[in-house]
């Protein structure tokens, strides 16, 4: 999942996950610039 994707299914601003991503909060890899979520891990 994208950053869009995750912040639309979570109901949470694109910059928020942005920061958990980066502070480690939620499971996330990080692909270029860009984070990449997996929706799986998320749902745990």
């Amino acid at each position: 999942m994208t950053t869009k994707e995750l912040s639309r299914y979570l109901r949470l601003h694109e910059i928020t996950i942005s920061k958990y991503a980066a502070e480690r909060q939620i499971p996330a890899m990080r692909v270029g610039r860009v984070w990449r979520f997996d929706k799986d891990v998320i749902d745990e």
